[in-house]
């Protein structure tokens, strides 16, 4: 059995949930996530525990896939809208930066010819405490890393001078350039 999927899902006291047929809907202080969950998969709230458990209906090849990444989800979603999720961005390179441009709206300078403007998805807070760094933050974790992902892909860091945006705390592998191979 899953070793992930057995385990429950403590609710904190500041988070309600609601289950209605094959949907689980969770509400916190940082908002509210639904999720329709798969028919293979038994959710169940315990109010007294206050502790979500999810079962399985069988041991199909399915169903055993399905259990732990429920759970997962699931516990996603209650630390999402307890605390909610946080992805920070370095940029790195001379004259590459970062500003705000409206609420949600970020423009990107990072070496080509015109800004890069990207907006937020709904849900999704983005700010720039200074012009190198990036904090994006929201309550559904698939959503903030995804734009944090997008974001990074508009100047991925190279490998020769380490310039472009990266997540904070990344280490990039440097290579050597053409005059050590020449050698």
């Amino acid at each position: 059995m899953s070793r992930i999927g057995r385990k429950p899902v403590p609710v904190p006291a500041n988070v309600t949930i609601s289950l209605a047929d094959t949907a689980i809907r969770v509400e916190g202080p940082k908002g509210t996530l639904s999720f329709p969950y798969r028919g293979e998969m038994l959710v169940s709230y315990n109010e007294a525990g206050r502790e979500i458990l999810v079962e399985r209906k069988d041991d199909e090849r399915l169903s055993r896939a399905l259990h732990g990444l429920t759970r997962s989800l699931i516990a996603n979603m209650v630390k999402g809208v307890s605390e909610g999720f946080v992805k920070k961005l370095e940029i790195q390179g001379v004259g590459y930066q970062a500003q705000i441009k409206k609420a949600n709206t970020i423009a990107l300078q990072v070496g080509y010819a015109n800004q890069v403007v990207m907006e937020a998805p709904e849900g999704v807070t983005v700010i720039a405490p200074d012009p190198t760094h990036i904090t994006i933050s929201g309550a559904d974790k698939q959503k903030v890393g995804q734009f944090a992902a997008e974001i990074r892909k508009v100047r991925p860091p190279e490998p020769y001078k380490g310039k472009g945006i990266r997540y904070e705390g990344e280490v990039v592998r440097r290579k050597s350039g053409k005059a050590f191979g020449a050698k």
